[in-house]
């Protein structure tokens, strides 16, 4: 990553049996590997008595940590939204409580996801919707909620157009880049990491990069790194 010209990454836990992973990444590499802890909705059945304070824990042991990934999602049949959703909310109070960014998942669960919004008792004031892959009004909304938007490699398969053509339309103050590695694997053409056959290299969002500044407009990725600078608060 870094021979590829990347200045830092966010590391995102799933589950809390991958907490320690991540903290370990991260002091293994400090100001580099920012960690993330949350439990990912499809992991929501693994959230053990007690987990939000040992949450607020992690967090509280490195101001720089963030809340993820977190989120809904209703593609999944399991778990069911209903263990989903409680889970979703209690993160999203911690990363409020502490005034920490969070990333969200949500897929086929725009209401829940707004929903969530409106039964929390606290909502961050900045979060990030991890690969979002909505429509530019639900975007609208969003933002008025204080979300931004990841856009990943795997948009640029020409099936997603739809997708860079909301991005196209987005502030660009509100706009980030991701990989999702290990997933979400771009086209072969921006695969210049190859770890084998549908598994995805973070040093591929160089490529990733350029290729969206192509096809918004010339100076985004110097925006683009000041807004992760805004965002993540580094």
């Amino acid at each position: 990553m870094r021979a590829a010209g990347i200045a830092g990454c966010v590391a995102n836990a799933t589950r809390e049996d991958d907490w320690e992973a991540v903290a370990a990444l991260a002091r293994e590499f400090p100001g580099y590997v920012f960690p993330a802890y949350g439990i990912h909705p499809w992991y929501a059945e693994t959230a053990a008595e007690g987990w939000e304070e040992r949450l607020r824990e992690r967090l509280l042991s490195n101001p720089k940590a963030s809340v993820g990934e977190v989120g809904v999602d209703g593609w999944v049949e399991s778990p069911r939204m209903e263990l989903q959703l409680p889970i979703f909310i209690k993160q999203a109070e911690i990363a409020a409580e502490l005034g920490r960014a969070m990333t969200v998942h949500c897929l086929k669960a725009w209401e829940e996801l707004f929903a969530a919004m409106d039964q929390a008792a606290a909502w961050p004031e900045k979060f990030l919707m991890h690969s979002f892959g909505g429509s530019i009004e639900v975007a609208e909304r969003l933002a008025k909620k204080g979300a931004w938007f990841s856009f990943s490699g795997h948009f640029l398969h020409p099936r997603k157009v739809k997708v860079l053509e909301v991005f196209q339309k987005l502030p660009a103050d509100l706009i980030l880049l991701e990989t999702d590695a290990p997933e979400m694997i771009p086209p072969e053409d921006f695969v210049k990491f190859p770890l084998g056959e549908g598994v995805n290299h973070p040093a591929n969002l160089r490529s990733i990069a350029e290729a969206f500044e192509r096809a918004t407009q010339e100076g985004m990725l110097g925006r683009i790194e000041q807004n992760g600078m805004r965002f993540w608060g580094i």
